[in-house]
């Protein structure tokens, strides 16, 4: 099992990297100390498991988790706080530690990890609500975009390009395309095979494809538009 340790403290991290180098199976390909090295740590070690702190300067556990590429390493919540439980558990964390962790409750936490990776051939992935922003690395600086902000999606190999409001030059995300849209939940509609729009966005449907709010537009192909108008009209309808 391939673990990453991310935690602004470094006595957290070196107790918690003491406790796992004790535990059979298990080898710690890294360590990061703040939201940003985490994302580059995921992007360059494709760790099994992340061990998360959720309570760090700039970015917290909670945004980075809501970032991770797909297909996403399970994650482990470690913190000196119980009131963020609900929330870790919101973004299907396989487990929450309270600091300081304690030799025996983290071998039944390895216990969960492993019957989680054994699971993985065929994973179910946990309702959760939608992010209210994602984090986008990006040449040494990481940037955090409010989905509110994401006017549509394009594929682009493994990554998404996210077309933004007001102007702003798209970004590229470390995630495909499905992945990305399981996440942001129905405010999302594809429409296109290698596209989808922001709902909230759409201004007109023409045969060449979408209007946006501000001008900007977007494809919409053929085999798309029935699901397209449907969600539409289930927006416009929503209380």
């Amino acid at each position: 099992m391939r673990v990453l340790i991310v935690d602004d403290e470094p006595q957290a991290r070196a107790r918690l990297q003491r406790l796992l180098t004790t535990m059979p199976g298990i080898e710690i390909v890294g360590t990061a100390k703040d939201g940003e090295q985490a994302l580059a740590q995921v992007a360059a070690l494709a760790p099994d498991v992340v061990f998360l702190d959720i309570q760090m300067p700039g970015i917290s556990g909670l945004d980075v988790a809501a970032s991770l590429p797909d297909p996403a390493p399970a994650l482990v919540f470690a913190t000196a706080f119980d009131r963020y439980a609900l929330d870790a558990f919101d973004s299907a964390a396989v487990d929450y530690l309270l600091k300081p962790v304690e030799a025996e409750r983290l071998a039944r936490t390895l216990d969960r990890l492993r019957e989680r990776l054994r699971m993985r051939a065929s994973p179910a992935r946990a309702e959760q609500a939608p992010p209210a922003q994602l984090l986008v690395p990006d040449r040494g600086r990481t940037h955090v975009v409010a989905v509110a902000e994401i006017a549509w999606l394009e594929a682009a190999d493994n990554y998404v390009v996210l077309h933004l409001l007001a102007g702003r030059p798209p970004l590229l995300l470390r995630r495909t395309l499905a992945g990305l849209l399981a996440d942001l939940g129905p405010g999302f509609v594809r429409t296109h095979r290698g596209a989808a729009v922001a709902l909230a966005q759409v201004l007109a449907l023409r045969e060449a494809g979408l209007t946006l709010r501000g001008g900007a537009s977007a494809p919409c192909s053929r085999p798309y538009r029935a699901g397209l108008l449907r969600a539409l009209n289930s927006n416009t309808q929503a209380p």
